[in-house]
């Protein structure tokens, strides 16, 4: 019989960069007010259990946490870690995917005005 209750993801792998489990103790409750107003604004109520926003999250931190350990593991043939990297993982869920490149584009969009604006005042400054 296989023992099922020890998933893939629960085992380190030789060689690969995944920490002990004694390097991932966190403190708890730092997104903790960042998932109420998430929560609130996704329909629940304005102020969600406590043991409901420690669920969500325990759960988007073992996401995150899967998909940094995933994108090292692709990233260590090349030895730097990249954002190509992270949406090689996503490729197939085409939502995630697009809502990343539109964030990234929107990040791009504002480092250039942020630059323009700061020539601008370099130009100002210079006038007077």
């Amino acid at each position: 019989m296989n023992n099922t209750t020890a998933g893939s993801s629960s085992k380190v792998r030789p060689g690969s960069s995944q920490p002990s489990e004694t390097s991932l103790k966190r403190k708890r409750g730092m997104f903790q007010k960042d998932l109420q107003h998430m929560m609130y604004g996704f329909g629940d109520d304005q102020n969600p259990l406590p043991e409901t926003v420690a669920l969500a999250e325990d759960i988007v931190v073992e996401y995150v946490t899967d998909m940094v350990h995933k994108a090292q593991d692709i990233a260590s043939k090349r030895g730097k870690l990249l954002t190509e990297d992270f949406l090689f993982l996503i490729r197939k869920d085409l939502p995630k995917l697009n809502r990343c490149t539109e964030l990234l584009s929107m990040n791009e969009e504002l480092k250039q005005a942020r630059k323009a604006f700061e020539v601008d005042e370099e130009k100002l400054a210079s006038i007077d």
